[in-house]
């Protein structure tokens, strides 16, 4: 069960401080909260106004980036990718770690959507891709090269690893979320099938409802 709490009058602190944004990757971060059950106190950054409280702990200003208030001393965790990795290693009784047998597509996939999937979709929205005689030097190589192998993942697999949920799917799964939302992936069949999967999770719309509620407020 995820506990959301901000430090009480008694000083007591939450074992993560989540800097975040609603309209950002933070939202990638919450759901990775939701789903470990952290413990966890937000601190919301204007992209206007970064405090200097940030930017000592992240000098990029970058959200999402958590804080873990650890025995041994705070250590700072940023990059969407590694605080959804980091947070299954801490929570391991959350059961999303991946078993032996799946290890190989737990890294595979959450670091090809870090990378390829990543690089694809903002070089096309920035319409600079490679021409085809520069692909060879791109590490994604090409958007449609990109999809089509994420796509033969999801044409045989359920989840990145195979029938089950792991920490994977939170980072992966966001990707395809997002993509889907915004028309920056192709609404190819296994891509919306994933994500209506991940979408009926309890922690995955726990995590929305937050971020959609702040993004309301944001607006009025």
């Amino acid at each position: 069960m995820f506990r959301h709490k901000q430090i009480d009058g008694a000083g007591i602190m939450a074992d993560y401080t989540f800097y975040t944004n609603p309209m950002s990757r933070g939202q990638i971060a919450r759901w990775a909260l939701h789903e470990a059950g952290a413990d966890y106190r937000q601190v919301l950054i204007d992209w206007k106004d970064k405090p200097e409280s940030f930017l000592a702990v992240n000098p990029m200003g970058k959200v999402p980036t958590i804080v873990h208030h650890a025995q041994s001393g705070d250590r700072t965790v940023s990059e969407a990718a590694a605080i959804c990795l980091y947070l299954a290693e801490m929570h391991p009784d959350a059961g999303l770690l991946p078993s032996d047998e799946e290890v190989a597509d737990y890294y595979r996939w959450t670091f090809f959507a870090a990378g390829p999937i990543e690089q694809a979709i903002t070089s096309r929205h920035f319409k600079c891709e490679p021409l085809p005689e520069q692909e060879m030097m791109a590490g994604w190589g090409s958007f449609e090269r990109t999809m089509n192998t994420l796509e033969g993942h999801f044409d045989k697999a359920q989840y990145v690893c195979g029938d089950r949920f792991t920490m994977a799917d939170v980072y992966v799964g966001s990707a395809v979320d997002w993509g889907l939302t915004f028309g920056t992936m192709p609404p190819r069949p296994a891509f919306v099938a994933y994500a209506e999967r991940l979408q009926t999770r309890d922690a995955y719309k726990a995590a929305k409802a937050v971020d959609n509620a702040l993004i309301g407020e944001m607006k009025k």
